[in-house]
């Protein structure tokens, strides 16, 4: 029987249930390493944002030789698992680290196999996908893939309980899920051929393929880095909610709130990326950073922090997947994994800069004032996505 043209494509399950294990056992890892770092290792807030910006940075720098060596071979799959096997490799450093380098060391590490897989991954979504669900099948795996996020900070919580706030041990246990997602890619994650791929091996980077990539996308992808420079690391949610006095063992629920409201909501804002104008979606969730922001900036105590977190989630639920969709909508099919390389570079680019300019702001003058700095910049992207660009001819206004 033919499947329907409704139905999400049996490859996206998988991939996204293999997300799901490797962002269970990362978020495990994450939801603690920023009170590791300052608490454990004594560094200063300002280091915690330059490992995380760094880190997140040399990722998307790895996605733009994977997006291209993807599109140049025809096949995501071999990219996609050595990705996530490198990315299971790294997790004992966690445990195993006793200075501020080495878990830099683990995170650059981790990033290169996140790099390594991002861009096929998000290509291989796209090749199997009819355009018509494109953005109902992003939400979807962004959905599944944000269930491991909230479900590792969850079980976070329970083992540092369980090992009396023991955070080198929690770490020990991260390795089981990872191991998971890397089986999963074996024995479920098969090629699909790209349309129009190549079928001989060319140099990864040509400057006619940049040519090939029209106004819409670089439209988006400048989009995508002003949103980007508005959203620092979620490192500095957790470090919020210490401050505020969240006891150390319950550090996790930060990202259990944040990760819970972006699963419940990614997937309907997917499927509503199909039929509303993008531009609605964006501007809504810039609106939800901002009030977020000013909600950790200025709402007392830990209740007042975790009305921000959620709201914080929210702005993800609106504007990842639909960013995700609109890369793929404006980039030749057989430029796909090439398109994502670039976009997640120029948006690494711009986390890196947002964490690096949060932590000498929360250092210099406090975690208030990072946060009203953040609500600042999501204000210029409202601005620049309604007034600069123009209401009518942005072509992502129409999905």
């Amino acid at each position: 029987m033919k499947p329907s043209l409704d139905a999400v494509p049996r490859a996206v399950w998988v991939l996204g249930f293999v997300s799901l294990f490797m962002d269970l056992s990362s978020e495990i890892i994450h939801a603690l390493l920023p009170l590791f770092l300052t608490t454990t290792l004594g560094v200063s807030v300002a280091v915690v944002g330059a490992i995380d910006g760094v880190a997140e940075a040399t990722g998307s720098i790895t996605k733009v030789f994977s997006g291209y060596i993807s599109d140049r071979i025809g096949k995501r799959r071999p990219l996609i698992l050595i990705g996530y096997g490198l990315a299971a490799l790294t997790k004992p450093l966690f445990a195993l680290a006793g200075s501020a380098p080495v878990v830099l060391g683990a995170r650059f590490a981790d990033r290169i196999g996140k790099g390594l897989r991002g861009a096929p991954r998000d290509a291989l979504v796209a090749d199997v996908t009819p355009p018509e669900i494109r953005g109902k099948a992003f939400g979807l795996r962004q959905s599944l893939d944000t269930v491991g996020a909230f479900t590792g900070p969850l079980l976070a919580i329970g083992l540092m309980f369980l090992f009396a706030n023991d955070i080198r041990l929690v770490f020990w246990f991260a390795i089981i899920p990872a191991a998971i997602a890397v089986l999963l890619v074996v024995i479920g994650v098969e090629d699909a051929q790209a349309a129009g791929a190549d079928t001989e091996v060319r140099p990864p980077i040509r400057f006619a393929d940049l040519k090939r990539l029209t106004r819409p996308f670089w439209e988006t992808t400048g989009i995508g880095v002003v949103f980007t420079l508005a959203r620092f690391s979620e490192a500095f949610l957790i470090l919020k909610a210490s401050a505020e006095g969240l006891p150390l063992a319950l550090a996790p629920l930060v990202l259990v709130v944040m990760n819970v409201v972006y699963a419940v909501g990614a997937y309907p804002a997917g499927k509503l990326s199909d039929r509303v104008p993008a531009r609605t979606l964006l501007a809504a969730g810039m609106i939800c950073l901002i009030l977020a922001d000013l909600a950790l900036a200025l709402l007392p105590g830990v209740a007042g922090a975790f009305v921000g977190i959620a709201l914080w989630g929210g702005h993800m639920a609106l504007t990842q997947g639909l960013l995700a969709k609109l890369v793929a909508d404006h980039a030749p099919a057989d430029l796909r994994g090439s398109a994502y390389g670039l976009f997640n570079l120029a948006t690494g680019v711009a986390l890196l800069l947002a964490s690096a300019i949060a932590g000498l702001v929360w250092v210099g003058f406090g975690a208030n004032a990072t946060f009203l700095v953040g609500a600042l910049f999501a204000l210029v992207a409202v601005f620049l996505l309604f007034a600069l660009l123009g209401p009518v001819r942005v072509p992502i206004t129409e999905t």
